[in-house]
């Protein structure tokens, strides 16, 4: 049987270094939105997207410049039946040089064509991942979601 999970490869004209540290950090190419560190071993950091998507995620593997692996610890869709979808899946973000390139493949593990969300989050990630990650990694600028205006008044 195939591997169904979603992967995303890029190629970039950058070191593994510069690589994974953009990946690391989450708030420079996913979103604004997210509370906590996501580049430290065994912290959690918590994400939402209006009260479309919420997750919670540890950082559980790190390999210098070769390996991160984020493990989904809670999470909740408001567009799907079953909310938690994601929970007990995993980020791979594996990192390896080709023809003196630099290779980047992301794996959402669990994240397979049965899934509702499938389909939306495949285009999400797509973009995160092809767009977002390979402009940061390249051009040292990503195109996260920014913080809401609502998210900016005090309380």
């Amino acid at each position: 049987m195939n591997n169904q999970d979603y992967t995303a490869t890029i190629l970039v004209d950058a070191g593994a270094e510069k690589a994974y540290n953009a990946i690391k950090d989450f708030r420079a190419w996913w979103s604004e939105e997210i509370e906590g560190p996501t580049d430290k071993l065994n912290e959690v950091f918590f994400y939402h997207y209006k009260d479309i998507h919420l997750c919670k995620m540890k950082l559980i593997e790190m390999n210098k410049n070769k390996k991160l692996v984020y493990h989904v610890l809670e999470n909740e869709f408001n567009f799907t039946q079953d909310k938690t979808e994601w929970v007990d899946t995993r980020l791979v973000f594996e990192i390896t040089n080709e023809d003196g390139k630099t290779k980047v493949k992301f794996t959402h593990q669990g994240l397979v064509p049965e899934h509702e969300c499938y389909e939306v989050c495949n285009d999400a990630w797509t973009g995160y991942i092809t767009n977002n990650l390979y402009k940061l990694v390249t051009d040292g600028q990503g195109e996260p979601i920014q913080k809401t205006k609502m998210d900016l008044m005090p309380n």
